[in-house]
């Protein structure tokens, strides 16, 4: 369940954009204001002329009148132009000079200076300055970060809950983690309950798991039942390129946490700032390093942080610091895994409240069939079946809907805009009935859920399998159930068009089958010339999560661990080869099945098997009379093998 959270206010008055907006409003204008006064005091009327020029037009008869001013002599030509000279003191004859050749002059009495503009005037580029210097000062004092130098400062911010808060009855699925937090809840409620008993409340909680399995909702719902502040902030907001930044936000997230205690202090991600130290590129003693020292100190040192409770979430559990985990400052790693299959009934039923729904749909269904799904997916999985209903212009949801909806998802949107040719139709329909047979055959494989031929995302065709129950561990004989599954789009290949005509189609399901015989001989110690023994392992990543590495091996169990894993994906390939031999009829009557409707659920599957047609309004009467067909096909037949999440697919084309 969404929730909108609107930071918290911080205090009346402009917009801070506004503000800003006016404060450099002002400068401008100031500076405008000194140009102008400083050009206009430098101005003159008229064209200025040397004091000698001034007189010698005046003793050739130039000159019509003056003004005589103390600091300034003014005057008209007789043509019409004006002039300005600074006069010469004590020039006595100058008057003298202007009656003789009949200039008319006028004394030009001194204005009197503004004592207020004058000390405005050479006072105003020291305001400028000083304004200029206590705005800088207000920005680095600004706290949250938001100033134009506040680097320092903590990027946390507190939510307030102003259109309905997240409580634990919105959290559904993962019960066993809300459970382990909940004493977390009652605590901030009622700690005396806890103290007088000498318990202390954990100090942290590390929410560990997969992406979408509800960390944040947990801690959004811890501060909902709580009732107290919630500061929110992701571990990259800390680092900065600039050393000794991400320190400082620490300490002033803390001290902000400590004038709102007790308090919530959630850290996002916080595996991009927790890190384990002495693993950077370059000297050690970095950024990150320096960052991750304050967060140990502020979480657990000499000075007690009582009512701060840190909540942190990460998918990366395994590169985090030791330190870091240490109880007294992570005392609790409460795990959020995959929801099993009520756990995604109950997610769904809380997604499906905001959706007007059919009398048809029934959530246990749906859960059932998405294995693997996280409570993201599954919210996806329900907006992708209102869209979907939406464009089909119905008032309700129904089931169908979010059947498409479910395959879109898992197995890409279709694409029936794409041209095929007949003969890629039959090699695509003749591959995936491989598959589908020698999944009916085998009996440690899952139940077939649907078969197509109708490329979907970058696939061909596909056939999607789905387990009854959630898997925890799969068995040897389920292993190898789905190497001779794999094996059966590219056996079927090779029995109806040919050892020559085999198409590009099953690379997916090579790579899949080398991928699985690989884990069962190098890391599940399923093999019986090898032993027990691990031979690779995976890198970094959470729940397996991650690319194998190789650990040191000599050369001659390299070739002992090729030579097995080839037998396996060989085996496979020879007990595919048996069943669909075996069953070349039924091969046949899917084959050709896929042909008509392009699409059969596991149900339809297994009644064509069992009685030799489909009852389907739109099924044509009597069985499927079938042909065996020996011809050739463009090699262009690409699968999805498997129903379960990140599965192989087949690139187009290939």
């Amino acid at each position: 369940m969404s929730q909108q959270n609107d930071p918290q206010p911080q205090g009346d008055g402009p917009n801070p954009w506004v503000k800003q907006l006016m404060i450099w409003g002002g400068i401008f204008l100031a500076l405008l204001l000194v140009v102008t006064m400083f050009s206009n005091a430098g101005s003159s009327p008229g064209t200025a002329i040397r004091y000698s020029d001034f007189r010698a037009a005046v003793a050739e008869g130039q000159v019509q009148d003056v003004q005589m001013g103390t600091d300034l002599i003014t005057g008209t030509l007789k043509n019409g132009e004006t002039f300005s000279a600074v006069p010469v003191p004590n020039d006595v004859e100058i008057t003298k000079l202007m009656e003789d050749n009949g200039v008319r002059f006028t004394g030009k009495q001194r204005e009197g200076q503004n004592v207020l503009l004058f000390i405005l005037l050479n006072s105003l580029p020291f305001i400028l300055i000083l304004g200029i210097a206590f705005f800088a000062l207000r920005q680095v004092q600004k706290g949250g970060g938001g100033g134009a130098m506040g680097f320092g400062k903590s990027k946390a911010k507190m939510l307030t809950e102003r259109s309905g808060r997240v409580t634990f009855d919105d959290v559904a699925g993962i019960d066993e983690a809300r459970e382990e937090l909940q004493e977390i809840v009652e605590f901030l409620r009622d700690p005396q309950r806890f103290s007088k008993l000498g318990g202390q409340i954990p100090k942290g909680a590390l929410l560990v798991g997969s992406p979408g399995t509800g960390k944040t909702l947990l801690a959004r719902a811890i501060a909902g039942e709580a009732g107290v502040p919630f500061f929110t902030i992701s571990g990259s907001d800390f680092v900065e390129m600039f050393v000794g930044v991400g320190a400082s936000r620490v300490r002033d997230m803390f001290e902000q946490a400590k004038k709102n205690a007790p308090c919530i202090v959630f850290i996002d991600e916080i595996d991009a700032v927790g890190r384990s130290r002495g693993h950077g590129l370059g000297n050690s003693n970095d950024e990150r390093e320096q960052t991750l020292n304050q967060l140990l100190v502020e979480m657990d040192g000499f000075e007690a942080n009582e009512g701060i409770i840190i909540i942190a979430a990460t998918n990366r559990p395994d590169v985090l610091d030791p330190a870091l985990l240490r109880p007294g400052r992570f005392d609790r790693q409460v795990v959020v895994p995959i929801p099993d299959i009520d756990g995604r009934e109950k997610i769904l039923s809380v997604h499906m409240k905001k959706v007007p729904l059919a009398p048809d749909v029934n959530p246990r269904v749906i859960a059932r069939g998405t294995p693997g799904f996280s409570g993201a997916d599954l919210a996806n999985l329900v907006n992708e079946a209102a869209l979907l209903a939406a464009r089909r212009n119905k008032r309700l949801v129904a089931m169908q809907e979010f059947e498409d909806a479910k395959d879109k998802v898992m197995m890409g949107a279709e694409r029936r805009s794409m041209v095929m040719t007949d003969d890629e139709k039959k090699m695509t329909a003749y591959h995936e009935a491989g598959h589908a047979i020698v999944s009916v055959h085998e009996a440690a494989s899952d139940p077939i859920h649907k078969a197509t031929i109708i490329p979907r995302g970058r696939a061909l065709g596909m056939v999607m399998r789905l387990p009854e129950r959630d898997s925890y561990s799969y068995h040897r004989d389920k292993m190898h159930a789905n190497l001779s599954v794999a094996m059966g789009g590219r056996v079927a290949e090779e029995i109806i068009f040919g050892h020559d005509k085999v198409s590009s189609g099953a690379s997916s399901d090579i790579q899949y089958a080398t991928s699985l015989a690989r884990n069962m001989v190098t890391q599940w110690g399923m093999s019986d010339k090898l032993g027990p023994l691990q031979y690779e392992e995976q890198s970094e990543g959470y729940l397996g999560m991650g690319a194998a590495q190789r650990t040191f091996r000599s050369g001659s169990t390299n070739e002992l661990i090729d030579n097995e894993i080839k037998g396996l994906v060989e085996g496979a390939h020879k007990r595919a080869t048996e069943i669909l031999s075996t069953n070349e009829d039924q091969l046949h009557l899917l084959a050709q099945a896929l042909l008509e409707y392009e699409t059969l659920t596991g149900e339809e599957i297994n009644a064509l098997l069992e009685h030799g047609k489909i009852d389907r309004p739109d099924a044509p009467r009597g069985p499927l009379v079938t042909t065996p067909v020996r011809g050739s096909a463009i090699p262009r037949a690409g699968k999805r093998f498997g129903g379960q999440p990140g599965g192989d697919e087949a690139p187009q084309g290939a």
